[in-house]
């Protein structure tokens, strides 16, 4: 099971994660957003919104940068196994009850306003529940990791994620013996990664891909509202508002018999 969980698990979330981003962007274009309430509650939304975003990316691109940075790099700056592992602790954990606590408020807004509940989706209210029970395993990993401060157990996540994308076939037993929570907290991970296509969170690619997007010509998708008064052409039927209808002709009359007639 370690075997299946850790060492094959995570290439099938990758492909999932990578092949079902670039089919959901090729095939439904118009579902690749995020879809906005920020008309109601906007003031809890712009609160939670700010601290779960910060939050989210101070811990993904350390997560990022602290797992797949080859150890020989931290050993030739100085920087120790004990001081990664503090650094990890002390920023992680500031970051992740920021994401929390804005995590929390963004669902109890989703939830308890019956607006935005009708208009949320099994998958928005789905992926925030995730998000949020992976930032409490997150968490709790801390106390797990006060006891390991030298960086030992840190190492053995370095080497698990490195082998991972380096397809080492014994990436898997790097983590056997590490406690439950750890183990939890990367499964559930590699869920999020595989689910990832299906659910809002692909609006984040949109902030990546937008530059290579203009370059290849591909500006992508805005629907807007005009403000112009004629906003359909006439012959479709929309009657442009300032301008007189003009009456029906019956069928097989002529123009001039439907034309009104001046009193003699």
């Amino acid at each position: 099971m370690n075997q299946f969980l850790f060492g094959t698990f995570p290439y099938i979330a990758l492909a999932i994660g990578i092949l079902g981003s670039i089919a959901r962007y090729e095939r439904d274009p118009f579902t690749w957003k995020s879809s906005s309430s920020q008309m109601l509650r906007r003031k809890q939304l712009i609160v939670g919104s700010v601290l779960f975003h910060v939050g989210v990316l101070v811990i993904f691109f350390g997560h990022l940068i602290g797992l797949l940075t080859p150890i020989w790099i931290f050993d030739a700056i100085g920087i120790s196994h004990g001081a990664k592992q503090t650094l990890a602790v002390v920023a992680g954990g500031i970051a992740g009850v920021a994401a929390l606590a804005g995590g929390v408020l963004l669902f109890h807004r989703r939830w308890t306003d019956p607006r935005i509940a009708k208009n949320s989706s099994f998958w928005d209210n789905a992926i925030l529940l995730m998000l949020i029970a992976q930032l409490v395993l997150g968490l709790g990993t801390i106390f797990v990791s006060l006891g390991h401060l030298d960086g030992h157990e840190m190492v053995k996540f370095m080497s698990w994620a490195q082998g991972i994308f380096t397809f080492d076939g014994a990436a898997a037993s790097y983590i056997a013996d590490v406690a439950f929570i750890f183990k939890l907290h990367l499964v559930l991970g590699l869920l999020i990664i595989a689910v990832f296509p299906f659910t809002r969170l692909v609006h984040i690619l949109s902030g990546f891909a937008a530059p290579f997007r203009y370059l290849l010509g591909r500006t992508g998708y805005q629907v807007v509202r005009s403000r112009r008064k004629e906003v359909l052409p006439a012959n479709i039927g929309a009657v442009p508002i300032g301008r007189k209808t003009q009456m029906p002709q019956s069928k097989g009359a002529n123009a001039s018999d439907a034309m009104p007639k001046p009193a003699e």
